[in-house]
């Protein structure tokens, strides 16, 4: 097999084995918000808005 395949293979298999892990509800209260999902779910929205925000600012600082 491709060292590629594999690769994306086990990279699923992690993801799937964190989300399992992380399906507990957590609560999330912010100023007058108040929220419940999933923890996996709460982590990945993290996670994506982290990558906007180093996408955005390095956008910024490469134009100088």
């Amino acid at each position: 097999m491709n060292i590629k395949i594999i690769s994306i293979i086990a990279l699923i298999v992690l993801v799937v084995l964190f989300i399992v892990q992380n399906i507990a509800v957590v609560e999330i209260t912010f100023l007058f918000w108040s929220l419940q999902m999933s923890r996996a779910l709460l982590i990945f929205f993290l996670l994506a808005i982290g990558i906007a925000i180093g996408w955005l600012l390095h956008a910024h600082f490469k134009g100088d």
